[in-house]
């Protein structure tokens, strides 16, 4: 079974707890000045619009680049991310972290489209920007919608900045724990946590997800299910 195969399986028996009510992507992340898309028709424009600005981000050890993208009609950003490697033995550690070894380790793009297509299952798609795969300058990769944000989860912290609404705030927290758990995603950190200027929690950057680790993470949070509701928020 594949490394995806055996964590969806893992996620089947949690759906149902986390399913909550959809709303449509440019509802949930964009701002009014914002194009106003369908997934389908955001997932066409990020795998066919011609590429007409290229500019390196300033996060990331995975390199990723910022593109912008014009159908003619539309101009919009997005964020490509060809990372794709595997390793038998992998060290990892570093930002803080205590060292670790892993076996048979994956860093990938495709987890970063596996993961969206799951949240979707989920209803969870308005924590995270449309991804697809697609193939650019040689490369393939991931390619993301841009989401205007006005700041991510570390600067946050380090600012000491309080959302304003707490409760709102943390039962997003919940929610991409939870989500992040059942993705087995070990690279959770600070700066992949986006924020928009209304507060939304945006999740980028599944790339370490999948791992083969049979075990949940975030357990104390999966308690917590039913703080978490049933509504957006």
């Amino acid at each position: 079974m594949s490394r995806t195969g055996g964590a969806l399986l893992r996620v089947v028996p949690l759906l149902a707890l986390l399913a909550v009510p959809g709303l449509a992507y440019a509802q949930a992340a964009a701002p009014s000045s914002e194009p106003v898309l369908s997934v389908d028709e955001i997932k066409n424009f990020l795998k066919n619009a011609k590429v007409v600005r290229v500019r390196s981000t300033d996060k990331g050890v995975t390199a990723p680049k910022r593109l912008t993208l014009s159908d003619g009609t539309i101009t919009h950003d997005a964020v490509f991310q060809a990372i794709d490697e595997r390793q038998t033995v992998a060290k990892l550690g570093g930002g803080g972290r205590p060292d670790m070894t892993e076996l048979n380790f994956v860093d990938s793009y495709r987890y970063n489209v596996a993961a969206y297509e799951l949240s979707r299952l989920l209803d969870l798609d308005h924590m995270m920007p449309v991804y697809v795969e697609r193939r650019w300058n040689g490369l393939t990769g991931s390619i993301s919608w841009f989401v205007p944000t006005m700041m991510d989860e570390s600067t946050r912290h380090k600012k000491n900045i309080q959302p304003p609404s707490p409760t709102a705030w943390n039962h997003q927290m919940y929610r991409m724990r939870v989500f992040s758990s059942l993705v087995r995603d070990t690279d959770r950190n600070l700066t992949n946590v986006l924020i928009t200027p209304d507060w939304k929690v945006m999740m980028i950057d599944f790339s370490r997800a999948f791992r083969l680790q049979e075990d949940l993470l975030h357990q104390k949070d999966l308690g917590k299910i039913d703080q978490i509701g049933r509504a957006h928020v």
